[in-house]
C-alpha cells in the first residue's frame, strides 16, 4: 500500500523563509507542493521521508529568491493489484457508504454495490445521515459507525486530464482504485462480502511544478 519514491525537484525558495534553517524551509515548501497530491503512475503523496541532497541556491535575474535542485524521498500511497486493504466506516447516506483510511477519506461504496437486499433506516444520532441495513436470513445487520471494511484491489488507473468537463459532471479523479470482493466486518466480528467499489483521489500536483521521478 505504501512505497518510497525518489524525486528530483527544482524549487524556488521564497525570501521570507531564508531566516529559517535551509533543510527545514525546503521541506516545508515541498510539503506544500506535494502532500495530498497525485503523481500519475506513482500514487498519492503522503509525507516527505527524507531529503538526500540540496544543490544550487542561485538567484535568477529579476527574481530575488534562490532556486535549489532538491532530491528527496516521498512516502506514496499506491495499492497494488490483489492487495487487501482495511478501512473504517466514516459516513453513510442514500448514495452509499463513505470509508476512511485515517489519512484519506475519499473511499466510497455506492448503494448499488451493497449486498442485496439492503435498505436504509434513519440514523440514531445524525438526522443528516442514514443507516444501511442488510437483511440476511431474516437477520438485520446494520453498517454501524466503526465497522471495518476489507477489500481487494483489482486495478489502479490514472485517467488523462480532460480539457473540459460538462456542467454537473463529477469532479475529475486523477487516480482511480477499483476494488472487489469487499468484506465488511462489524464490531462484533460478523462479516459479509460485497461486489465492487471505487475510490477517487481528487488532487493533482500543480501543472507548473517541475520535478522528475528518479526511482521507485
Amino acid at each position: 500500500m505504501f512505497m518510497l519514491s525518489e524525486i528530483e525537484h527544482r524549487l524556488r525558495l521564497p525570501p521570507k523563509l531564508l531566516d529559517r534553517p535551509l533543510e527545514e524551509a525546503i521541506k516545508g515548501e515541498l510539503e506544500s507542493i506535494f502532500l495530498d497530491k497525485v503523481i500519475a503512475k506513482t500514487g498519492l503523496c503522503v509525507s516527505i521521508y527524507d531529503i538526500k541532497s540540496i544543490d544550487g541556491g542561485f538567484v535568477l535575474p529579476v527574481d530575488g529568491a534562490p532556486t535549489y535542485t532538491v532530491v528527496f524521498r516521498m512516502v506514496m500511497f499506491r495499492p497494488y493489484v490483489g492487495e487487501i486493504i482495511a478501512a473504517k466506516l466514516k459516513n453513510s447516506n442514500k448514495k452509499g457508504l463513505q470509508l476512511s483510511l485515517g489519512f484519506f477519506d475519499d473511499i466510497y461504496i455506492p448503494a448499488f454495490a451493497l449486498p442485496d437486499p439492503s435498505h436504509i433506516e434513519p440514523h440514531d444520532d445524525d438526522p443528516k445521515q442514514v443507516k444501511w441495513v442488510w437483511t440476511y436470513n431474516e437477520l438485520e445487520l446494520s453498517y454501524d459507525d466503526g465497522s471495518a471494511i476489507r477489500f481487494q484491489v483489482t486495478s489502479v488507473d490514472y485517467p488523462p486530464i480532460p480539457l473540459e468537463q460538462e456542467e454537473g459532471s463529477k469532479p475529475f479523479a486523477p487516480m482511480v482504485v477499483t476494488l472487489i470482493d469487499t468484506e465488511i466486518t462489524r464490531p462484533d466480528h460478523r462479516s459479509h462480502s460485497n461486489n465492487q467499489v471505487a475510490t477517487n483521489l481528487l488532487n493533482l500536483v500543480p501543472p507548473g511544478a517541475m520535478f522528475s521521478l528518479v526511482t521507485h
